[in-house]
């Protein structure tokens, strides 16, 4: 059975300089989730923010928080974020994200977070198939990571085809997002595909 689709519009896309009134926008419109994108300039070239501004975040809203690491090391952080408020934080499978991966998973679901993995578009979903029982989420990149505006890549749905299928003939709880040129027609791609988080923003 696949889940409810889910809609986590991403803080990216918010005035900073009104940030509570951003979250309040965004919950009055009915989102389920809120992403945070969190970039070092290292594993991707952006820099974003931190577990303050996360920790701020929660302090507006009850929603949960969807917290991305595109960073290095990210078993180092991960608790930060936790403490933070984070819901679900999700971690790189690709070598330049220098961790291993299943500890970095039990720091994260040791701490109370539900824990995710993220793919790039050039990592092969082979790569997370290993991890698959050991995560809640798996997180699709349909552009590559790192900055907004780009044009989103269907052919990203094959990954999105093969976790939905292991997630039905496992009957797991297995959420798959996606996030990258997420709008009104790509979202009905993604849906019919067997995504049912959708990063919007």
């Amino acid at each position: 059975m696949v889940p409810l689709v889910l809609i986590a519009p991403s803080l990216l896309a918010a005035d900073f300089s009104h940030l509570a009134d951003e979250v309040r926008r965004v919950e009055d419109a009915g989102a389920d989730w809120l992403h945070l994108d969190i970039m070092d300039g290292h594993f991707v070239k952006n820099i974003s923010f931190g577990p303050a501004v996360v920790a701020a975040v929660r302090n507006e809203t009850t929603l949960p928080l969807d917290v991305h690491l595109m960073i290095q090391h990210p078993h180092h952080y991960a608790p930060r974020f936790v403490e933070a408020g984070a819901n679900t934080i999700t971690v790189h499978v690709e070598p330049d994200a220098r961790h291993e991966v299943s500890k970095t998973l039990s720091v994260i679901r040791a701490a109370g977070c539900r824990a995710g993995l993220s793919l790039n578009p050039a990592t092969p979903f082979s790569s997370v198939e290993q991890y698959l029982p050991e995560i809640d989420l798996l997180l699709v990149m349909t552009v590559h990571p790192g900055f907004g505006g780009q044009a989103f890549r269907p052919e990203m749905m094959e990954k999105v085809r093969a976790a939905r299928t292991w997630q039905q003939s496992r009957d797991s709880q297995l959420d798959v997002e996606v996030d990258g040129g997420i709008n009104f027609d790509t979202a009905k791609v993604c849906v019919e595909n067997g995504a049912n988080v959708l990063v919007a923003g």
